[in-house]
């Protein structure tokens, strides 16, 4: 059984799409990231080697001629003839521990190159590492000057190649985050074309579920929704037909059973009236007979009720009535003329009702009240919600159990406090079917101090004052 904290359907295949494109651009933006990065790199590499070694060069004819001194300060000669970016700083020092070093800014020692790179020059090699100095980062090189026993380092500074890389990150992060959008939208939108024809679908089944049996789906363009429309409608046009024929089985039945019931009910009331001309077992006998076909013949009538609902024949005959005398007069047909009605001081006193079918509902409350809850005790009427007028007939009886409640307003279902008693089992379902057409409802719940509270709305469709 589904869990009702469950994504809905269109949320799960919008966050599929959200996902699938959240997952598509981290790898787009790191493979991007990466590529970028790498060539920037590989092209700074390139660049900062080729030029340190074109000064190491000029450094180096510099010393066979005995123009510089790596033991004297050639700053004057760094800023002036080596092609050093801005920026950027120089040292020239001896590859002996010992010897001083010469630079071109006392700022930039020989300390600020990696301890790696002075080593692997010192050792007669050459090569090239990225640090950072004072929080900035650089391309450093070294190129050991082999006849003069001299290594050269140069600086680099690698802020341009961090400010595009920073600035393509930037880029890649606003495309994905974009994209992201567009593929949620796209989902949502995907979504609901694909799940509309089920909503479709779901909405002509609430059509059939709240009475409307020629409901059908129009034709879709894609086959395979085409086919789903089929299936429904062939199955609708089944369920009607047997909805249908059963009705018309009822009412059929009912019609044929009125004639002989109407003479059978006859001839035993004639035998009732001449009962002291019998015997007196033939007096009981004929008991057991009035009783049953009295029974029967309320039966009949409630069917041809019934048969009425099902076919539709919900229109309403609307007159204006005092609704607490009215009562009052219900209550007393019914076998309860001493029942307290507890009518709440905001209820209207007149208003319009189709009487006829508020009469059933509220008789057959207090009757089946009388029957099987220990006899009715009052009906209370209150307003609620939305204009609706609420009626409530409790009684003194044992009550209905929480299992129960739905299944006693289904047609000659019985509670367990109404078997092996009177009735013919379809109250309840007449007040459940007119109330309904009355466009109200009815439930049964429990009285305070035990008992039940069988209560049905109705609405209020026009007040007088």
């Amino acid at each position: 059984m589904a869990s009702d904290r469950s994504l809905r359907l269109r949320t799960r295949v919008t966050l599929f799409f959200a996902l699938i494109a959240l997952f598509a651009g981290l790898v787009l933006i790191g493979v991007t990231y990466g590529f970028a990065r790498n060539s920037l790199l590989d092209e700074r590499t390139a660049s900062a080697k080729q030029q340190a070694f074109d000064n190491a060069a000029a450094v180096a004819e510099q010393l066979d001629a005995g123009l510089i001194d790596p033991t004297v300060s050639i700053g004057s000669y760094f800023e002036n003839v080596l092609r050093t970016e801005p920026s950027g700083f120089a040292v020239l020092s001896s590859t002996s521990p010992t010897a001083p070093a010469t630079q071109t800014d006392t700022t930039h020692p020989l300390a600020d190159f990696p301890d790696e790179l002075v080593d692997q020059v010192r050792s007669g090699g050459s090569g090239i590492q990225y640090t950072s100095v004072d929080g900035d980062d650089y391309a450093t090189v070294g190129v050991y000057i082999r006849r003069h026993e001299t290594g050269y380092y140069e600086a680099f500074p690698a802020t341009n190649e961090d400010s595009t890389l920073t600035a393509l990150l930037t880029a890649l992060g606003l495309g994905g985050l974009g994209t992201l959008v567009i593929a949620t939208l796209f989902g949502y939108s995907t979504s609901r074309r694909l799940l509309r024809p089920l909503s479709r679908v779901a909405d002509a089944a609430e059509d059939i579920t709240s009475g409307g049996l020629d409901t059908r789906l129009e034709g879709e363009s894609d086959p395979d929704l085409d086919r789903l429309r089929s299936s429904f409608n062939d199955m609708a046009d089944a369920v009607q037909t047997r909805i249908e024929r059963e009705a018309r089985f009822a009412s059929d039945v009912s019609h044929e059973l009125r004639s002989p019931i109407t003479a059978l009910t006859a001839a035993v009331e004639v035998l009732d009236a001449r009962r002291t001309d019998i015997p007196e077992r033939t007096q009981q006998a004929l008991d057991v007979v009035v009783s049953q076909v009295r029974r029967f013949d309320d039966m009949v009538i409630d069917l041809l009720e019934l048969s009425r609902l099902d076919a539709g024949a919900t229109d309403l005959t609307l007159e204006t009535v005092d609704m607490i005398d009215l009562t009052h007069r219900i209550a007393a047909r019914f076998g309860s003329p001493n029942i307290d009605v507890d009518v709440d001081p905001a209820t209207p006193r007149e208003f319009d009702i189709d009487k006829v079918r508020f009469e059933r509902v509220l008789g057959n409350l207090i009757e089946n009240a009388n029957h099987h809850g220990g006899g009715a005790i009052s009906v209370g009427i209150t307003p609620s919600r939305n204009k609706m007028l609420r009626f409530a007939v409790e009684d003194g009886g044992p009550g209905v159990a929480q299992s129960e409640r739905d299944r006693i307003f289904e047609r000659f279902a019985r509670g367990s406090a109404a078997r092996h008693r009177i009735g013919t089992g379809l109250g309840l379902a007449l007040a459940s079917e007119q109330s309904a057409a009355m466009g109200g409802g009815i439930w049964v719940e429990d009285r305070a101090g035990g008992g039940a509270r069988f209560v049905f709305e109705i609405p209020i469709r026009k007040e007088r004052s």
